[in-house]
């Protein structure tokens, strides 16, 4: 989840790769994977399809146990938002779902209105609450 990765997992990133364009998606799942490699397409093996993922510099250390590195990987899968606008993600998102513009090398990302299928409620406007979260 979006939530268990910090700022220092990302201490390595020097780009974000897009495989498509990601200005028309409300959001995006990422995830934190373990990688063979620092560069490059990882492979993909959830459903649905991969929209990006980081690329680390040299200083990036392979882990002692297992040879990989830790790169993020943005998704989205068959049930999301983009595809199924009045599906189960209607007016809410995954939990590791963030709005693709808030993303850059080193940057988290974050909820925003449009991540979490927006607009706010009556309630939040009243309370004068906004998002990003």
């Amino acid at each position: 989840m979006s939530s268990l990765i910090s700022e220092n997992d990302l201490r390595h990133e020097t780009d974000i790769v897009w495989l498509e364009d990601v200005s028309g998606l409300e959001y995006v799942r990422q995830s934190l994977d373990r990688l063979p490699t620092r560069t490059g397409r990882p492979a993909y093996h959830r459903d649905g399809r991969m929209v990006g993922y980081a690329v680390l510099s040299t200083a990036a250390k392979a882990s002692r146990a297992s040879g990989t590195f830790r790169r993020r990987v943005f998704w989205l899968l068959p049930h999301d938002r983009d595809a199924v606008p009045q599906g189960l993600y209607a007016g809410s998102a995954p939990a590791e779902a963030i709005d693709p513009l808030t993303l850059a090398p080193t940057v988290k990302g974050r909820k925003t209105e449009r991540s979490e299928g927006g607009p706010p409620s009556t309630a939040m406007r009243e309370l004068g609450i906004t998002l990003p979260l």
